[in-house]
């Protein structure tokens, strides 16, 4: 499951020149500003995470979940590859961020694993649904680690996204199912991605973080895996290759769609995915969602738009405040 991530900055620094002449960690692109092409690539991009989503779905009724995130990040890991070696032309590896990368990885792999875990148990659009939550958890988190300032209206947002959460969930009902926490789970995990993401943005470039990403959760899974290890069939490894090409191809994807567009202009797309897992659950489970799970997606999509509405708005005012403070401007 993978939520819409933040927006990546520019570069705001240039290396100091070293006595010793070393090869230069890999730089992030500049940004361009495209915003119809970013639309396209994030639209392209939710085809990949949803049918990555069902596919791993399908895959729980027979492999356990920690399994199944091995297979994807082990096929995540053997794409990267050609920026591991030393002498490639791709090489990526250099980085003075090591442990922020690190704990990048882990927190992708616990994302992973719960949603995985929770897809075992639940429909696919519920799942889905309470997983879109991680922008507003991310508006929180950025209190403490990004030092940003939260207005009470993305706070009432939040609220607002949180009640549809519950209206999913149902606690306290007979519709509750304890499994129901994993996506949410997932969502916290997957904020901390995206914090971690932001606190590298524009000082590393997407290839770094990936191959990083693809080590730490590899290295994480093949201790775990031996534990719960299921001989899987040809067809069942067939399946985890896809998963591990298409979840890779759609983070990529969304890298690239950041590239062209802002956030703010980009998450209203971004949940289309929700209609794909909706229509590949019906397709190949006969999943339909029921009202509740619908309403509660209301509030949450509903919640995430004027999260990033507030987003841009606050953008457009920091603009606006550096260039009337700007000689040049």
């Amino acid at each position: 499951m993978t939520p819409p991530p933040a927006a990546a900055a520019r570069l705001d620094s240039v290396p100091l020149p070293l006595p010793e002449k070393k090869p230069a960690a890999r730089k992030a692109p500049a940004r361009a500003d495209h915003p119809f092409k970013g639309i396209a690539l994030i639209l392209l991009s939710t085809v990949f995470l949803g049918a990555s989503d069902v596919t791993a779905k399908y895959l729980s009724a027979t492999l356990p979940s920690i399994e199944i995130a091995w297979i994807r990040f082990l096929t995540f890991a053997l794409i990267m590859s050609p920026a591991m070696f030393p002498g490639s032309p791709l090489f990526a590896l250099r980085t003075e961020r090591l442990g922020l990368h690190l704990m990048r990885g882990a927190a992708l792999v616990g994302s992973s694993l719960f949603f995985i875990s929770g897809l075992r148990y639940l429909p696919i659009a519920e799942a889905s649904a309470t997983g879109f939550v991680a922008p507003l958890f991310v508006t929180a988190l950025s209190i403490f680690f990004l030092s940003e300032k939260v207005g009470v209206r993305r706070w009432l947002a939040t609220a607002v996204g949180l009640m549809g959460v519950l209206i999913i969930l149902r606690p306290g009902t007979s519709a509750f199912h304890a499994a129901a926490f994993f996506p949410l789970i997932s969502a916290l995990a997957w904020a901390c991605t995206l914090i971690m993401t932001r606190m590298m943005s524009g000082r590393e470039h997407v290839l770094t973080t990936m191959t990083w990403s693809s080590i730490a959760g590899l290295c994480i899974l093949s201790v775990l895996v031996p534990f719960v290890w299921v001989t899987p069939t040809w067809h069942d490894i067939a399946f985890g290759v896809f998963i591990g090409v298409a979840s890779t191809a759609g983070q990529w994807i969304v890298v690239l769609a950041f590239r062209y567009a802002d956030a703010s202009v980009l998450a209203p797309f971004s949940y289309t995915q929700l209609l794909w897992v909706s229509f590949l659950g019906f397709l190949v489970f006969g999943e339909v969602p029921d009202i509740w799970t619908v309403t509660g997606a209301v509030f949450i999509v509903g919640s995430g738009l004027y999260t990033a509405h507030r987003e841009r708005v606050r953008r457009s005012q920091l603009l606006a405040v550096e260039g009337e403070s700007s000689p040049n401007a």
